[in-house]
């Protein structure tokens, strides 16, 4: 996890700059408060921001768990498992894989 260093968080036109400068094809998801997704992997590798809201991902196989707010990146390798909740104001992110 990258938390953003801004002092005001980022808008989604700079985030989408942020990966398309690293070659990255963009798409954006979101999920209303409390949803949560059951652990998983993916067979790629994903980058994600959060662009409002907040979601915390755990990572079942270390125990950790990651608080992501506005303008926070995650990069998640593939196979990696992992899960996630859904913050009380629900959340929208944009992703991309690698």
């Amino acid at each position: 996890m990258i938390p953003w260093k801004g002092e005001t968080p980022p808008t989604l036109p700079a985030i989408e700059r942020v990966l398309q400068a690293e070659g990255l094809s963009v798409s954006t998801w979101s999920n209303g408060p409390g949803d949560r997704y059951n652990a998983h992997s993916h067979g790629y590798s994903k980058v994600i921001y959060v662009v409002d809201g907040s979601i915390t991902f755990g990572l079942p196989v270390t125990g950790e768990h990651l608080d992501l707010r506005v303008g926070d990146r995650l990069e998640l390798e593939a196979g990696v498992m992992h899960d996630a909740v859904v913050g009380p104001e629900g959340v929208l992110c944009l992703e991309a894989h690698r």
